[in-house]
């Protein structure tokens, strides 16, 4: 094997271990991810055994998880027929939530952000909500205002749903047994 032969080599391990690392920093992969439904959660990032690559995502986009003992994060960004969510869509999030002392709904763009949108409403808060008599909760995210629980997707054609339960007793020790039941999410009227 020659010289160039070897120098081809090397950039090709070179460029494919930046990439694969670029992939694993990006946010949107994640070795230690419990999928439930559309809804997906990495409960070891706030711990002492988060991957290196987490820990890399929370230094690029300046986050902080939070701890196992403070609650979990959930992210949704496909519905549950495992389409891309769409801003542009009516959202329906209808379920039962996790038992926890609180918890956040929160909807933001793809790369984290909050939605600009007219009414200034960016998240729901649990002692806010408009329940069923059975305790399930129907949130809307939608362009236009709805009555009842209504969220404002500003139109954005990618969006992502963050359910963040705090205090919560959920655990995950098998991953699919104590596994929670989370909201169903379904989208009509897409343009």
């Amino acid at each position: 094997m020659g010289p160039f032969s070897t120098l081809v080599s090397f950039l090709v391990a070179a460029v494919t271990a930046l990439v694969l690392t670029w992939f694993a920093v990006d946010g949107r992969v994640d070795f230690a991810t419990i999928r439930i439904g559309a809804w997906t959660a990495a409960p070891s990032h706030g711990t002492a055994d988060a991957d290196p690559y987490a820990r890399a995502t929370f230094a690029k986009f300046g986050t902080l998880p939070l701890s196992l003992a403070d609650g979990l994060v959930f992210i949704a960004r496909r519905d549950s027929a495992k389409k891309p969510l769409d801003g542009r869509c009516t959202i329906r999030i209808a379920g039962r939530v996790p038992q926890s002392r609180f918890w956040t709904m929160t909807v933001t763009d793809d790369s984290g952000a909050l939605i600009d949108n007219p009414a200034g409403r960016f998240a729901f808060v649990s002692s806010e909500l408009v329940w069923n008599s059975d305790g399930r909760v129907e949130i809307v995210a939608a362009p236009r205002a709805r009555a009842g629980n209504w969220l404002p997707t500003g139109g954005a054609s990618s969006v992502v749903l963050v359910l963040r339960l705090y205090d919560t007793q959920t655990g995950f020790a098998s991953r699919t047994s104590d596994a929670p039941l989370l909201p169903v999410i379904r989208q009509d009227d897409c343009p």
